[in-house]
């Protein structure tokens, strides 16, 4: 038998690459956020230092005039307003304590008639205490927000930006895969079966196969009706993936084997010559329960109990009882493809073992050098498989 490992490689390291390069971006949105927030408070400390002493100077000068006059209280609240990072000021003096506030009550409560700082997250008064010389005992403080909320916003949406980059990189390339099918590429390696050489046909051979094109008309049916298709006295289609189910669950139960047979007879003369072809199948796989239409002229065949290496050899040995049966029918190569998987120690459903299959088949109708070909699972990159796409 000769192998040829599938490409299944390569787009597992394409996949691999573009997961690699979603979470760099969203590394990078992370850190360049985290690290222009700190900038962002980092500045904001410095700027509410500088307006606590300007404004500190300003209270002193207007003190000068009076202290706490009607002038001195609107040129405080004044320059409180012009500031953009100080909240409120606290001017206590022998009369006591005056509350200078941008919102009333935010963060100024009174206790005793004398007012005191709120606290509350984001708000700070580190090194914002000033002793105001002219006024006898009298002192100013102020408590600022460590927040720049305009710059945060924008901090918040450029990241945002960057991780909505980072999502529609991973979307599309999803979306891609889907389109071109490689999400149902099954993950393992192609085993290519020897078949036997084409008999030689004889011009003078009586060519008996050619009764089998007459029609069964008076057999065709809207739907299954009964437990066999009176097309080919084998099971309906559609009852294979509930029957390839149970087989599957009964079998991974007592650690079975299980394989799953393609047969396709192609260039076919007529329901009568598929019903011959169905006969011999059933004859030889011996269990007519466990036989199913598939497509127009095709058999699937479920083995339980039964490993990848046998599962081939029946599969070669049918093969062979075919063309010599029929050889005028299936003498070319092309006129009958087979495709096969198996379990191989795996939990899998009917439409995992079906998608398998139907690679193989497909690759040996493709292929000019055999008419059997067999998927073979790595049970280890499957479990992989499974676990990162689950």
């Amino acid at each position: 038998m000769e192998m040829q490992k599938s490409n299944s490689g390569k787009n597992s390291v394409g996949g691999s690459v573009i997961a690699a390069i979603c979470i760099i971006i969203y590394l990078c949105a992370l850190v360049q956020g985290s690290v222009r927030i700190y900038l962002s408070i980092d500045q904001r400390l410095i700027t509410a230092k500088q307006e606590f002493s300007q404004i500190a100077d300003i209270a002193i000068s207007a003190g000068l005039n009076g202290f706490m006059d009607e002038n001195y209280v609107q040129t405080m609240t004044n320059a409180l307003n012009s500031s953009r990072s100080l909240e409120a000021l606290i001017i206590t003096g022998a009369d006591g304590g005056h509350a200078f506030e941008k919102k009333a009550g935010h963060v100024i409560k009174w206790v005793n008639n004398s007012p005191r700082f709120i606290d509350k997250i984001g708000l700070t008064n580190q090194d914002m205490y000033r002793p105001l010389p002219d006024a006898r005992n009298a002192n100013i403080k102020a408590v600022a927000s460590i927040f720049d909320y305009n710059a945060f916003y924008r901090i918040l949406k450029d990241t945002l930006i960057i991780i909505m980059i980072g999502f529609a990189l991973s979307f599309f390339t999803m979306l891609l895969q889907l389109l071109t099918g490689r999400q149902e590429k099954p993950k393992g390696e192609m085993i290519f079966a020897q078949t036997p050489k084409q008999p030689v046909q004889q011009n003078s051979e009586t060519k008996r196969e050619a009764v089998f094109a007459k029609p069964a008309r008076d057999m065709q049916e809207t739907g299954p009706k009964g437990l066999y298709s009176p097309r080919s006295n084998i099971g309906w289609e559609e009852y294979t993936q509930d029957r390839l189910d149970s087989e599957l669950h009964r079998c991974s139960s007592t650690e079975k084997d299980l394989a799953l047979i393609l047969i396709e007879f192609n260039d076919i003369n007529g329901d009568f010559m598929f019903k011959q072809a169905s006969e011999e199948a059933v004859n030889f796989f011996t269990s007519r329960d466990l036989l199913f239409e598939y497509g127009n002229n095709g058999i699937s065949v479920i083995l339980p109990g039964i490993g990848f290496d046998i599962a081939i050899t029946k599969a070669e040995k049918f093969y062979q009882r075919i063309i010599e049966k029929f050889p005028n029918s299936f003498g070319a190569a092309s006129n009958l493809c087979i495709g096969l998987s198996s379990r191989s120690g795996r939990l899998l459903n009917a439409d995992r073992l079906f998608i398998e299959a139907k690679e193989a088949l497909k690759k040996a109708k493709n292929d000019s050098k055999t008419s059997i070909i067999a998927f073979k699972s790595d049970p280890e990159k499957y479990r992989d498989y499974i676990r990162t796409h689950s």
